[in-house]
């Protein structure tokens, strides 16, 4: 007996979210802990380096078990076929049409709703890593830095690394809009989102700013040649983890600060530098309205 155990997730054209993965997770779980060999297979789109559901041989199975989402379409269907030989089983689906031959063809069906019956999902109780979370502030393209401006290739080079890193990002947009739900409607949304967060990797200068001032470290890279405004800032708060955009491509650099701040030291650094309530260019300004401020 050997087990082949797939879902969603394991069809180049079907999707892997976070509950289809942790329900065949769950599969996995119970199966070793039956002591029944067994292997998972995956979308060579989703996990390219593991066992490709696309070049198993199906020859070496005995069961298929189908673990979570909908019991339909051709992609099942086609797993039917493939794998006649097999026990095939669904566990956690749902059964839309009892009558579909994507239904049908399991020998049993252990389905999570049905006919309006309703058992809990296997991602329920899957243990999980708690990891970083980090916010991503990307700056849009600032044509005043003309000839210096780096955006396309600094954000590329950002976008690249942290797509490689382990840590749950969350793509921010300083941007206000009433009428929009992906964004803020005010700045006292936006930072009580900053203020939840481990770490904040940003090209903008309000990304930098708003996560000092909410005590989270930021990872700053700017994307102009020679440095514009968040180098600007960077020394003006006193922050060192700042990538200049002629080193945003080396991804050591990048680690290394990565590293930094989210270390206990770079959290207590960020801790210490939010903004003085006595900002000097508020100072400036009031003084020159004053009667009889020169101008």
């Amino acid at each position: 007996m050997r087990a082949l155990v797939i879902g969603w997730a394991s069809f180049r054209h079907g999707e892997a979210t976070a509950g289809d993965v942790l329900s065949m997770r769950k599969v996995d779980q119970a199966l070793s802990a039956m002591g029944l060999p067994h292997d998972l297979a995956w979308s060579p789109v989703f996990r390219p380096d593991d066992l490709s559901y696309e070049e198993v041989e199906p020859g070496r199975y005995s069961h298929v078990v189908f673990v979570c989402g909908p019991a339909q379409g051709w992609q099942v269907r086609e797993m039917h076929q493939r794998f006649a030989h097999c026990r095939r089983i669904a566990v956690g689906v749902s059964v839309i049409n009892p009558d579909d031959d994507a239904v049908t063809g399991f020998d049993e069906v252990f389905a999570r709703d049905h006919d309006g019956l309703a058992i809990p999902d296997l991602s329920v109780d899957v243990p999980t890593d708690e990891v970083l979370v980090a916010g991503v502030i990307l700056a849009p393209t600032q044509r005043e830095y003309g000839d210096f401006a780096r955006h396309a290739d600094v954000h590329a080079a950002v976008t690249g690394w942290i797509a490689g890193v382990n840590c749950a990002r969350v793509p921010l947009d300083t941007r206000l809009a009433p009428s929009d739900w992906e964004r803020c409607e005010t700045p006292d949304q936006f930072t009580s989102i900053v203020s939840h967060l481990d770490v904040v990797v940003t090209t903008r200068l309000h990304g930098l700013v708003l996560s000092l001032r909410s005590g989270v470290p930021a990872l700053a890279i700017d994307p102009v040649a020679g440095g514009g405004k968040v180098t600007a800032q960077a020394d003006a708060l006193g922050w060192p983890a700042l990538v200049p955009a002629e080193e945003a491509h080396r991804t050591e650099v990048l680690d290394s600060w990565w590293r930094w701040c989210s270390s206990v030291q770079g959290r207590a650094v960020a801790a210490l530098r939010a903004l003085p309530t006595d900002n000097e260019l508020v100072r400036d300004m009031v003084e020159a309205l004053k009667p009889g401020s020169a101008r």
